[in-house]
């Protein structure tokens, strides 16, 4: 499958990373392709290094890896994704009463407005529930690590799920793309454990069946 990764900080970085040898041909979509940290990522992994919006035009499957304050513009740049598969594991996070937290919620998600900035693409929520690290590397974990995922279009959610299972995450269905409201909060709760609770980062939650 023909990926474009938007975003080549630490999260895109770390999805490349978990998708390298896996059979994807990888392009990086970066704002400025000639850096070095950016050069030396694309040779790590193999991938293709191209600006954003050619990119996404050229790819099947679109990962959308970026900070939330820069998203809209961005992604309204890279002009129309019409047919395809994007996947959104940006998080709404920003300070709410002087703490991290969640912008917007209960009513929207961030992946709802993702869709509707891209009208005509088939929006998935998932990979956003679990730090970098376990992106990029997670089979040293005793389980397979779960990966909720929500969208409206079911050829997405397969394709978004043979990825998730590429990474080395089980897939678990939450429903249309509505049910992102109760995917995001998820994240704030592995950043309250990872980050806050002590509990560091590296772990994933796990469905475990008896």
């Amino acid at each position: 499958m023909r990926i474009a990764i938007i975003g080549t900080g630490t999260v895109g970085s770390a999805i490349a990373r978990g998708l390298r040898g896996k059979g994807h041909e990888v392009t990086l979509g970066a704002r400025k392709p000639q850096e070095a940290g950016v050069q030396a990522l694309a040779a790590e992994v193999g991938a293709g290094l191209a600006l954003p919006e050619a990119a996404a035009g050229a790819a099947d499957l679109i990962i959308l890896a970026l900070p939330w304050d820069v998203a809209e513009a961005a992604v309204k740049g890279l002009g129309s994704l019409a047919g395809k598969t994007v996947i959104d594991c940006m998080n709404p996070l920003g300070m709410v009463e002087g703490a991290l937290g969640l912008t917007i919620g209960h009513s929207t998600s961030g992946a709802e407005m993702v869709a509707r900035w891209l009208p005509d693409a088939h929006v998935v929520k998932t990979l956003h529930q679990v730090g970098a690290e376990i992106m990029a590397r997670n089979a040293h974990l005793p389980h397979r690590p779960s990966m909720f995922m929500a969208g409206d279009s079911e050829k997405a959610k397969a394709e978004a799920a043979a990825l998730l299972h590429d990474l080395g995450f089980e897939a678990l269905d939450a429903g249309g793309l509505r049910k992102a409201r109760l995917l995001e909060p998820l994240a704030m709760v592995w950043i309250n454990q990872a980050l806050f609770r002590g509990k560091g980062r590296n772990w994933a939650l796990a469905a475990v069946e008896g």
